[in-house]
């Protein structure tokens, strides 16, 4: 429409021009002058209709100098999880020396973990918890190593046991965040794998889940050198699907997981089918999002605000200044010096526990800070909750993944909005999670929004805390996506 527009626009502003008195010259000029400016303009509107991407780039990671092309190892290799009793002893002594800080009276979870209630996980963890038998939990899904740009980079690759005949699968990368790992979708895997088997359908959309450790956590090798951001992982990680043979696939992610995923898509949406988020990171600022958010608290219609909306994004300062304020202390100290406190909880486990189980916490539930006990065990067992910090602390990730955000941080994290993300969306709400993004503020990147789903219940970790929830959200979009 705007095509037609622009014949009459010039016409409007010539016939302006004409009552002046002009030389034959400037009679010239004008219209001359006007035909390119409206050439620029009519090539700078074009040029704003093309699909921008992320420039994929190439890194590397490792050690020493890059080898010579060709004779980078591209194996893929079978990896088991391991314990020792040298590692279990070593455990057991360290918490045997914790040194117990008390807290004030009615201090609950708002000072942070309530050291109260850190002394009963302490003694769970040195008595019952058996972390053998952990292993052989994470153990139940085959892992691997592959070397990309110069670092073993960990995931676990997980089919369906059955697949009728004539039935497709569906490649689905799933991508954590910190402070979980791929440990916290242990849970949603097999709803996704064999969804028929457990209740959710009939069978008609299964998938088969790759859930990598981003470098730097877990069991995925850290960078050797600076500058490995989350546009850095989104190549890396389309580079482990190439190599394992997807030319197409489906990404999910929360946390880090939905800025890696949305990378990946704004890198090669080509290879992108859809993406599923369950948090969206939205950066551009400017007077008229002020504007748009005043306006919303009364007037939630004239700007695109639903119901929902307003009840989850008011009131505003409470919401988005003060609550973002009390949960995003760690954010800075990890921003900038990432590795002084990092060497503190590197080397005591109780320390890195109560750190890492707090964010279970108020990230699961901002009501849970007015509980002693931080409303842990309501959602998660301490058998998970400790898996997941032993996953840090048998690795000594702690400091590898806090640097994550100093990378992150330490360039404009508005690129990412500057480029759109034209494949099909999916966006599952939680109305838990650290903070709300309106649909239509979706809108601004994520240009081809399939669905977008107001969650009942459900907070940050998503997958560990409301596996079904999200895995049925999951299928309604790929059913959409795969009928269009």
């Amino acid at each position: 429409m705007w095509l037609e527009s622009l014949p009459n626009a010039w016409e409007s502003i010539v016939s302006r021009i004409r009552p002046f008195d002009y030389s034959q010259k400037n009679a010239v000029l004008v219209p001359v002058a006007a035909l390119g400016v409206g050439g620029m303009l009519l090539c700078w509107l074009r040029s704003g209709r093309k699909m921008k991407t992320i420039d994929m780039g190439d890194g590397w990671w490792g050690a020493g100098e890059r080898p010579p092309k060709g004779k980078e190892d591209t194996s893929i290799r079978p990896f088991k999880i391991e314990t020792s009793d040298q590692e279990i002893e070593d455990l057991h002594q360290r918490l045997d020396r914790f040194r117990f800080t008390p807290h004030v009276e009615g201090a609950a979870f708002h000072y942070g973990f309530n050291s109260s209630y850190l002394r009963k996980v302490v003694d769970y963890w040195r008595n019952q918890f058996d972390w053998r038998k952990q292993v052989e939990v994470l153990n139940k899904y085959p892992h691997f190593h592959t070397t990309i740009e110069g670092i073993d980079i960990h995931f676990i690759h997980v089919k369906p046991s059955y697949v009728p005949h004539g039935q497709a699968v569906r490649p689905l990368l799933m991508v954590h965040g910190w402070p979980g790992s791929f440990y916290e979708f242990y849970k949603i895997i097999p709803l996704l794998t064999e969804p028929a088997k457990h209740g959710l359908n009939e069978g008609d959309v299964v998938f088969e889940v790759i859930c990598p450790s981003i470098p730097g956590y877990a069991f995925s090798e850290a960078s050797h050198q600076k500058g490995l951001d989350s546009i850095a992982t989104a190549r890396i990680f389309h580079k482990l699907m190439n190599r394992l043979g997807f030319k197409e696939y489906y990404l999910q992610g929360g946390d880090w997981g939905s800025r890696i995923t949305t990378n990946m898509a704004q890198m090669l949406p080509q290879s992108v089918k859809g993406l599923h988020l369950n948090l969206v990171f939205i950066m551009t600022q400017g007077l008229g999002k002020m504007i748009r958010t005043m306006l919303g608290a009364y007037v939630p219609w004239l700007v695109g605000f639903s119901r929902e909306d307003v009840r989850r994004f008011y009131p505003f300062m409470e919401k988005n200044i003060y609550e973002v304020l009390r949960e995003s202390g760690y954010l800075h100290i990890q921003a900038t010096k990432p590795d002084t406190a990092g060497c503190g909880l590197n080397d005591s486990p109780v320390g890195l526990a109560a750190y890492i189980m707090e964010k279970f916490s108020t990230w699961t539930d901002k009501s849970f800070r007015n509980k002693d006990d931080g409303g842990l065990e309501s959602k998660y067992s301490l058998d998970e909750l400790l898996t997941n910090v032993m996953i840090y602390w048998v690795t000594s990730s702690i400091v590898s993944s806090m640097r994550y955000y100093k990378e992150n941080f330490s360039k404009d994290p508005r690129i990412h909005d500057r480029v759109s993300v034209h494949v099909p969306t999916g966006i599952a709400a939680f109305p838990q999670e650290i903070v709300h993004v309106p649909r239509v503020w979706t809108k601004h990147v994520y240009k081809n929004i399939v669905t977008y789903t107001y969650m009942p219940r459900g907070g940050h970790f998503a997958a560990f805390e409301e596996p079904k929830l999200l895995a049925q959200d999951i299928m309604q979009f790929v059913r959409k996506v795969e009928q269009l």
